[in-house]
């Protein structure tokens, strides 16, 4: 199967996910999260640049459709897995979360079987968006925390918690998450018949 530019990025994405899963919870590494925050970012990226790229030169496939979602979402799940693996993130968000993309997913799926299309709605692109922010925001004061502690104890101990600043930017998206899905199957119901 011969791949276009855009589904490489795609499936680059899912490659380089396992990488920065391995590196951020690598706790003897120096500077982990900060090598963690590039490698991710290197991965949100290519979310921008494949979908535009498919659209700008016409190389929309069903292939990018089905995987340029899941590496998604492959991608922001594994972040708040270790976020919450370092009490970085609440178990309970990772559950909206997973529960929405599942049920969005299944959604997507039964359309699909329909031949119905049903676009990302705004508020899901930013969803991701918040989710991809934030998360580099969290690592980044990861790395200035962790800094602080070794070279200024005295500083460090006067830093808000991280855990508590970490929390409080993911339960907005975990807000955005639940807006974003509810809004989606909303306008799934105009598209659907359920009842077949």
């Amino acid at each position: 199967m011969k791949l276009n530019t855009p589904n490489k990025l795609t499936i680059a994405r899912m490659v380089i996910t396992p990488v920065f899963l391995a590196v951020i919870l690598w706790e003897s590494l120096p500077y982990r999260f900060l090598t963690a925050c590039a490698i991710f970012s290197l991965a949100a990226v290519t979310d921008a640049i494949d979908g535009n790229m498919a659209r700008k030169y016409n190389q929309i496939t069903n292939f990018g459709k089905l995987l340029d979602p899941i590496a998604d979402k492959v991608l922001t799940t594994s972040a708040l897995l270790a976020f919450m693996v370092m009490d970085l993130c609440n178990i309970w968000i990772v559950m909206i979360v997973l529960t929405r993309e599942f049920a969005i997913a299944s959604i997507r799926m039964i359309a699909a079987a329909g031949g119905v299309v049903i676009p990302a709605n705004v508020w899901g692109k930013i969803k991701t968006i918040s989710q991809m922010t934030f998360t580099i925001v969290i690592m980044v004061l990861a790395q200035a925390y962790d800094t602080a502690e070794k070279l200024s104890p005295e500083f460090f101990a006067k830093l808000p918690e991280l855990s508590l600043i970490s929390k409080g930017l993911l339960w907005i998206t975990a807000v955005l998450t639940v807006v974003s899905g509810v809004i989606y199957i909303k306008d799934s119901v105009k598209v659907i018949d359920y009842t077949k």
